[in-house]
């Protein structure tokens, strides 16, 4: 103990040991002695002197603290005292009064050679995250900033040994859940540097629930207005997501975007930031960009942007853009960020281009924009990101590009309000040549890939001065790049011209009238070959490329319209005055540029300074397009030249046709897919038909038999009770009902032949359809064509052919409904021939004919529900040929008809069941007045019985 208090600093006697000596003892106690408190004295000694004697204490005592955390874990006070110890050895954050300017070099060194040391042994790095999972907060806490430290240090070798070992990763996501703020904060750290330029691990955090982890701190912190662990939970979503296709989708698809939405509600209050709110909002503004990348796959990029304007987020964005009190810093990157939202999204496109500036009276955001860009008072980054906003508004955008340009044509001008086209004229024309560059670079833009707005803008007229005749757009522009060295600009001249020969290089390219307009000012030629053929110094030399590229368009989208100026005598022209090897070494002066390879590389335009502002990225493409085309062009005879004409002709003749038969393929497909669908649908329709029709075949069968049946019990009932003398009158209803039934019949048969006479009309239609459709194309889409309407047309006949066969079904009943009728007529003859009965009996033969009448009811039914059901077969037929809404009312007929014979079955059990009922009232009655009644059975005594009961009534009576 007297040693350790020396090293603590309490008095002692004698020389003092240094401080390689005392590290010396404190190790060999730390292996040696067998009391924990004596080991735990030790290492805390140690941790004391880890900051000051940072070399000895890590050459000397790493092996044994690692010793110490794999043997005495059972204690968290010394696993503490040791992680602090390793952390004080292998970290660089040195205390300021340490820091001196000769050391950090050194320090770094050290720092990274004792991480390489720790973590020579995997199962070290392994024993580190098993100790980070302990909740105690002196092993925890120590673990965690000793595990950031070596990923500091030697980031992908830790990152390596922690992805292959057991749950690894998921270990550390814990620590995001755990209720101590110092240990999730820290934890927010360590998986900053755990997750830097490592993809595999990206994906395992992210699928760890990290986005929903990360975006409950920032909500509990306050959003834009939280401290610096707000910051920390970005800089870690910016690491999963960047450059990651696939948490990205993950974080779309998780409705991680509308969850960013609260970060933008900015009030109307906007002064007095604080530095940490700039801060978090710059880096919320860089997570949206990183979603909507132009570097991204497109489809994600578009589901992105499509998803921010659903949730309204571009709304928020546009909001803050027309906010008053704005950090300059965030306006400029708000800009950049709605501009990357917009980009290539139609929908986007729209909205933005519908939002409107606070102001009275009320201006769009886009012009707006617009007068900042062309204002040199305007900071120099501002006026970058608003031409970044007005391009990507442009970008693939035909319908913004027709809206800016329309704004420049003499039929469209505003006098009373400022358009875009006027500030982009005014900007173009002015002395700043930051503004003219600006300018003709938008103006380029709103031509980009239209040919159609190419030649417009050829009507374009400029007034120049009063009393002068207004002249074109394009002359202007060549007008003030050929005296460009006269007029005093602020700024770069040959900013200017670049500027200028960009628009019309973009503007000439692909219009053949425009080159035409270009060649017809006699001044244009002469002043591009003077331009070229010059040797002028460094900084011109980028002038005379474009000029050579210019030339070079005037030349391969020339349609030799103009004869001074034909193809031929301008390549003439060039090797007489310039010469061919010269003019293609000056357009390559372009692309060797070293400012042309820095646009090539990204479309947002990011300048250091405004004299590097010369190359537009929409540029670059172009000029990659045409430079080896007009080398070509330039070297080809007039020989070459009408071949390659021909050439073009004959393709575009070529393209035509092609396009011609594509588009009757397309219509073919269409019409064939219509087919297929409506077929498909009377398949259906059919099918569900022939279900019903069945039903309705097997419940006429059970109404036949149940009728046939109820015919047997009357005759047995007639023959029982005999007829009585009013059975003269219903006998000539009942003939009369019977003759009107025979007319009925001969109705429907007439009908019947008639309805035949229409399927043979439709079989005649459906050969000439087969015969036709024989005649129909010659490629296989007509043949698969052909053959789905052969298909279709047999499938027709085999239905009509069925339907024959129920109408033959259906004759067959009528005539069986005819013999029936003339068995009623038998019967009617049979009941004339009877004469006289008592009152008892004629009171119950009245009931009988009342059954008669019954039935012949029935019959008439019968006959209308055979009728309506050749009816509903003959609109079965039509409905081959008709609508989906005709057969469903089909259907509902059908099933009218089974409710009304299910109904009528329902009447007919009732009276049975009520003459059952008055029968065997009367028998009841018979056998109380004394009346022996026999069953009905006993035939051969039937007769005889019943004069008996007669005697005996006319007894009583």
């Amino acid at each position: 103990m007297n040693f350790l208090r020396g090293v603590m600093g309490g008095p002692s006697a004698g020389p003092q040991p240094s401080g390689a000596e005392t590290i010396q003892k404190l190790c060999d106690r730390v292996a040696s002695s067998t009391l924990l408190d004596d080991r735990r004295d030790a290492v805390r000694a140690l941790k004391s002197l880890s900051k000051k004697y940072r070399l000895e204490v890590g050459i000397q005592a790493m092996e044994h603290l690692i010793h110490v955390l794999q043997t005495d874990r059972s204690d968290s006070e010394i696993i503490g005292y040791a992680l602090d110890t390793l952390y004080n050895v292998i970290s660089n954050d040195l205390e300021e009064e340490e820091q001196e300017e000769n050391l950090p070099k050194q320090v770094d060194d050290l720092g990274s050679q004792f991480t390489e040391i720790f973590i020579k042994q995997q199962e070290n790095v392994t024993l580190l995250l098993t100790l980070v999972e302990e909740f105690d907060f002196h092993v925890r806490w120590p673990g965690v900033k000793l595990l950031t430290s070596l990923l500091k240090q030697q980031g992908p070798q830790v990152q390596q040994i922690i992805l292959v070992s057991p749950m690894g990763v998921s270990r550390l996501m814990d620590l995001l859940a755990d209720s101590r703020e110092v240990i999730r904060n820290d934890g927010v750290l360590l998986l900053q540097q755990l997750t830097k330029s490592n993809a595999a691990i990206q994906k395992i955090v992210a699928f760890e629930n990290a986005f929903e982890r990360l975006l409950d701190i920032i909500t509990e912190e306050g959003n834009s207005d939280g401290g610096i662990v707000v910051e920390d939970c970005l800089l870690l979503l910016q690491n999963l997501l960047k450059n990651n296709n696939s948490n990205q989708n993950f974080f779309k698809e998780g409705s991680y975007i509308q969850r960013m939405k609260p970060w933008f509600e900015v009030g109307d209050d906007n002064c007095g930031w604080s530095a940490q709110k700039v801060t978090n909002l710059h880096l919320m503004l860089q997570l949206v960009r990183v979603l909507v990348s132009p570097t991204n796959p497109p489809g994600a990029t578009s589901s992105c942007q499509k998803a921010m304007f659903h949730c309204g987020l571009l709304q928020q964005l546009c909001t803050i853009l027309m906010a008053t009190g704005v950090p300059a810093d965030i306006l400029t990157e708000t800009i950049n960020t709605v501009s990357e939202v917009i980009r290539g999204c139609q929908m986007n496109q729209d909205y933005f281009a519908s939002v409107n500036a606070p102001s009275n009276p009320p201006r769009p955001a886009i012009v707006v924009l617009l007068m900042s860009m062309v204002n040199e008072r305007q900071p120099f980054v501002l006026r970058c990101a608003v031409l970044y906003c007005f391009q990507c508004f442009l970008y693939k955008n035909q319908k913004g590009q027709g809206e800016i340009v329309s704004t420049l044509l003499p039929s469209t001008i505003d006098g009373n309000s400022v358009s875009a086209g006027q500030l982009l004229c005014g900007g173009l024309f002015s002395t700043d040549s930051l503004s003219n560059w600006c300018a003709a670079v938008a103006l380029a833009h709103a031509l980009q890939e239209n040919a159609t707005l190419k030649e417009q803008l050829l009507r374009v007229q400029l007034a120049t001065s009063i009393g002068n005749p207004p002249v074109s757009l394009l002359q202007q522009c060549t007008n003030i790049l050929s005296q460009g060295d006269k007029i005093d600009r602020r700024g770069s001249k040959v900013q200017t011209r670049v500027g200028l020969l960009m628009l019309l290089c973009t503007w000439l390219s692909n219009c053949s009238i425009a080159v035409t307009h270009f060649l017809h000012n006699p001044a244009n030629i002469p002043f591009l070959t003077g331009q070229i053929a010059e040797n002028l110094g460094e900084e011109e030399q980028l002038v005379q490329g474009l000029c050579a590229l210019l030339l070079g368009i005037s030349i391969y989208y020339n349609d030799n319209s103009l004869e001074n100026y034909r193809k031929e005598k301008l390549k003439q022209l060039i090797e007489k005055r310039i010469g061919r090897e010269n003019f293609i070494e000056k357009l390559g002066f372009i692309s060797k540029h070293e400012l042309y390879s820095r646009a090539a590389q990204k479309p947002q335009p990011s300048f250091s300074s405004p004299d590097h502002m010369m190359f537009d990225h929409e540029f670059t493409k172009l000029v990659k397009e045409l430079e080896g085309v007009i080398s070509k062009a330039i070297y080809k005879s007039s020989e070459e030249d009408k071949k390659e004409e021909e050439v073009k002709k004959t393709l575009e003749q070529h393209d035509n046709i092609v396009t011609h038969y594509k588009k009757v393929i397309r219509e073919q497909d269409q019409e064939l897919e219509e087919l297929k669908q409506r077929l498909n649908t009377l398949t259906s329709q059919n099918e569900q038909l022939q279900a019903t029709v069945t039903q309705q075949v097997s419940q006429i069968q059970q109404h036949k038999d149940q009728y046939n049946l109820l015919k047997v019990q009357l005759g047995k009932d007639t023959q029982h009770h005999n007829s009585h003398s009013d059975t003269f009158q219903m006998n000539g209803i009942q003939t009369e009902e019977v003759s009107k039934l025979k007319e009925e019949v001969e109705e429907w048969k007439s009908k019947h032949e008639l309805l035949q006479g229409q399927l043979k009309e439709k079989e005649s239609v459906i050969e000439k359809l087969k015969s036709s459709h024989l005649e129909m194309g010659t490629d296989q889409s007509s043949q698969t064509s052909r053959s789905g309407s052969l298909e279709h047309n047999n499938e027709l006949q085999k239905e009509l052919e069925m339907l024959r066969s129920q109408m033959q079904l259906q004759s067959a009943e009528i005539s069986k409904l005819q013999m029936e009728n003339q068995k009623l007529q038998v019967m009617n003859t049979s009941v004339d021939a009877v004469s006289g009965e008592s009152s008892a009996v004629a009171a119950n033969s009245s009931e009988i004919l009342g059954r008669l009448e019954q039935e012949i009811q029935e019959l008439k039914s019968e006959v209308k529900a055979l009728s309506a059901e050749k009816e509903a077969l003959k609109q079965h037929l039509d409905s081959s040929s008709s609508t989906v809404a005709i057969l469903q009312d089909e259907k509902s007929k059908l099933q009218q008809e089974v409710a009304e014979s299910k109904k009528e079955q329902d009447d007919l059990l009732v009276l049975l069941a009520d003459q059952d009922q008055k029968l065997s009232a009367l028998k009841i009655k018979l056998k109380d007045l004394g009346v022996p009644v026999e069953d009905e059975d006993d035939i051969e005594s039937g007769d005889q019985g019943d004069e008996d009961e007669d005697g005996d009534e006319e007894e009583q009576d």
